[in-house]
């Protein structure tokens, strides 16, 4: 599947940009991480696709953003291919652990 997904950041340049979203699973395990080479300063919201991801129409997973100098945030999407996708909440550190799971950033373009 290719996913869209359109993300809102407080974005001020390389310091502090959206820097990836990704998809994983219940159980913590990634399946698809979006980099985003650069700022978004001038384009809130922004919209990027990415893929493809290796998932089942009725796995649930989710789906976050994540900030270069803060880290991944509470707001994301939960649900399946199948069965739609929903705002959800969960804890910031919630799978916290791949936050250092490749592939991640190398340079912040702009």
């Amino acid at each position: 599947y290719t996913f869209n997904v359109e993300i809102i950041s407080p974005d001020t340049g390389c310091e502090q940009y959206a820097d990836w979203w990704e998809v994983f699973s219940i159980d913590s395990t990634l399946a698809y991480r979006r980099i985003l080479a650069h700022s978004h300063v001038n384009e809130q919201p922004f919209s990027r696709s990415g893929g493809p991801i290796p998932i089942d129409k009725d796995d649930e997973v989710v789906v976050r953003g994540h900030m270069n100098n803060l880290g991944y945030g509470s707001l994301v999407m939960r649900g399946s291919v199948e069965g739609g996708f929903v705002v959800d909440t969960i804890f910031s550190n919630y799978a916290q652990e791949l936050e250092s799971t490749e592939p991640l950033p190398q340079d912040c373009d702009f």
